[in-house]
């Protein structure tokens, strides 16, 4: 294979309704481990999708090297799927079973190919991904969606690809499933694109791509020396900026004295002149001449004026657009040691077999506590929070409330009116507040001016996050208790700055569901607790 393993040239694409997404984009991606970042909306699963050639360009042409696997973020898979079925071997063995039993039609020889020893390598693959446990025939109904990741990851690598896409393989998984993706991964020898909020992953890139202003810019080195790059080219950028403004400031300066100084001599030479008695003709000519002289002094200092605009404009477009955000959340402030939530003996059945071990689990809130919940996939942190939250009643213990101002946000995002704009949102969640308030407090998360009034449905995944922030942090009454269930899955890692920025302003008390260790860190989090096995443990606070 060349060192080209994926060459775009010059590709275009638009949606349906002619929104454009690429226009006249060229890049080569090499072998080797390749992080594609950019903010959310920017159009990095679509270009994931035009390389594996699920989407056709609207022009321009795609050419990948050998054979092509595609790990996508939402896999397409129905419960009633086997192992098998998902991994696309099903086919396969069923033909090596007939040939053993004595059938040779060459049909079965032709669906087995080179792959007649598919078993041992799926059975190899399986244990490498963690799943070395799972059966062939077990239905996916039956597995998490951590579980379900793996496998789908584990049916692209039996492709033995030359080139592998990946979109978000790190959601849903657990920390154990994380490091063996990560070994995997390291392992590959192909030519590998990824995208991934993940920066632990992102750091054991060897280079990174970022799509940003219409091109793609290739980056040497981890996630980690991306970072240092762009803070660099960015300080560079606001000297310039500075510079560029003094400069402007200047040459306004400049050309506002000589046009004073022009309008004294044109001043002190008609006194000169009309006290001198010339003849008119002559005092005509020279009065012409003085104009003259002035004109050409003020559009060359004009000219200077529109040099230094100009140079200012182009030292601001290399400048990032701030996405930060700056909160103040007063209102969610609850006093320290408040009992928020008691849980006693927590049972939950499904199919009539217990979710928690023995009698139940114990759970306990107190604000303003920050909680980091782990766990393997399938332990029942989703179904623990349902409980916290009211939203399932559990089958045997008792639970306690203080005031029942909880805020839940699940993985979805799903708490917002899809056809209603953000501001109608908003005004929904807080319908007291005054409307030029809720709108200085929606500029606060980034919906400045028409923003404001987009529908929730066009909104990118990081805008949905800002947009369910702002309406659940700002609401009348503010929550108490947040409680947030993967909230970094298939968000951009400015939107991930974003989340923690809001965590970190939040005051009350949240318990929060992820396998984020960067996140956890960035949060604050000051107690942990585990669930395994059905057992829910404190296991201290985690490690930065």
């Amino acid at each position: 294979m060349s060192d080209a393993a994926i060459v775009c040239s010059n590709l275009s694409f638009a949606w349906p309704d002619d929104t454009p997404v690429f226009q006249d984009l060229s890049f080569t991606v090499p072998a080797g481990r390749t992080g594609l970042v950019a903010p959310n909306g920017s159009g990095k699963s679509t270009l994931l999708k035009l390389i594996a050639g699920e989407l056709t360009p609207t022009a321009g042409s795609v050419t990948v090297s050998g054979t092509l696997g595609h790990l996508r973020q939402s896999l397409p898979l129905t419960g009633d799927l086997t192992v098998a079925e998902v991994l696309d071997i099903a086919g396969i063995i069923r033909a090596i079973d007939a040939v053993e039993s004595g059938d040779v039609d060459e049909r079965h020889f032709t669906t087995i190919g080179d792959d007649w020893d598919i078993e041992e390598r799926t059975r190899a693959q399986l244990d490498r991904l963690g799943l070395g446990h799972l059966t062939l025939d077990r239905s996916l109904s039956t597995l998490s969606g951590g579980q379900i990741v793996s496998l789908g990851l584990a049916a692209q690598l039996l492709k033995r690809p030359d080139v592998l896409l990946l979109d978000e393989p790190t959601n849903n998984l657990d920390t154990e499933a994380r490091r063996k993706l990560y070994d995997v991964l390291g392992d590959f020898t192909g030519c590998l694109l990824l995208v991934s909020h993940d920066r632990a992953l992102l750091d054991r890139m060897q280079g990174i791509a970022e799509l940003a202003g219409g091109e793609l810019r290739f980056h040497g080195g981890d996630f980690t020396a991306y970072q240092e790059a762009v803070r660099a080219e960015q300080e560079v950028a606001e000297k310039n900026v500075r510079n560029a403004e003094q400069e402007l400031k200047r040459e306004k300066r400049e050309l506002q004295q000589a046009r004073e100084r022009a309008d004294r001599r044109a001043s002190n030479a008609a006194r000169n002149l009309k006290n001198a008695g010339l003849p008119r003709i002559f005092a005509g000519t020279m009065k012409r001449g003085a104009q003259e002289a002035a004109g050409r002094s003020g559009t060359l200092h004009a000219a200077r004026v529109g040099e230094a605009k100009a140079r200012l404009d182009e030292a601001g477009r290399a400048l990032r657009e701030e996405q930060r955000l700056t909160l103040d959340l007063p209102d969610t402030q609850v006093p320290a040691g408040r009992n928020l939530f008691l849980g006693q003996g927590l049972q939950v059945r499904h199919a009539d077999r217990p979710v928690f071990a023995g009698s139940g689990v114990d759970l306990s809130i107190r604000g303003p506590e920050r909680i980091a919940l782990t766990g393997p996939n399938g332990a029942g942190k989703s179904t623990l929070l349902r409980l916290v939250t009211g939203d399932l009643t559990p089958d045997d213990g008792r639970i306690t409330r203080n005031d029942g101002r909880i805020a839940y946000l699940s993985q979805r995002l799903d708490l917002l009116d899809p056809e209603l704009t953000v501001a109608e949102n908003f005004a929904a969640f807080a319908p007291e507040r005054p409307e030029a308030e809720r709108m200085n407090l929606l500029a606060r998360f980034l919906f400045r001016g028409a923003r404001a009034h987009l529908p929730v449905r066009v909104l990118s995944g990081g805008e949905r996050l800002r947009a369910t922030l702002a309406c659940v942090l700002c609401a009348e009454p503010a929550p108490h208790l947040l409680l947030l269930d993967e909230p970094t899955n298939n968000l951009d890692l400015v939107s991930v700055g974003q989340l923690e920025s809001a965590l970190h302003a939040y005051r009350g008390a949240f318990l929060v569901v992820s396998h984020d260790e960067r996140f956890l860190a960035g949060i604050g989090v000051d107690r942990r607790l585990r669930l395994a096995d059905g057992v829910l443990r404190e296991t201290g606070v985690p490690a930065v």
